[in-house]
């Protein structure tokens, strides 16, 4: 064991202090950790957000273009004959019929 003198007294001050410097600034660092670990995870949350709009919106243009191809490409004398076909049905009459009753049970 080291003999007491005022130099080895002054030593283990010095170290003492830093030992309780460290300790008091643990709970801070250890804060300042989680703060920068949710401000990463938000980040990274927005940018997937980001990029499921950008996925969704080139979705929606291809659904888009895919329906103005089948719109192009359906011939007209087709189309003619599928208004013909509603036209002299009972679809229309079917359908004001469930319109007033739809509008009647409301009152």
């Amino acid at each position: 064991m080291a003999m007491s003198t005022p130099l080895n007294a002054m030593i283990t001050d010095a170290v003492t202090q830093t030992n309780v410097a460290v300790l008091g600034s643990a709970p801070a660092q250890a804060m300042g950790n989680v703060y920068q670990t949710a401000a990463h995870s938000l980040s990274v949350m927005f940018e997937n957000n980001t990029m499921m709009q950008q996925h969704a919106a080139v979705c929606a243009q291809a659904a888009t273009n895919q329906g103005v191809m089948q719109l192009y490409g359906a011939s007209s004398m087709a189309s003619a004959m599928a208004m013909d076909k509603i036209a002299t049905s009972d679809t229309p009459d079917l359908m004001m019929a469930l319109l007033i009753a739809l509008a009647a049970s409301k009152k």
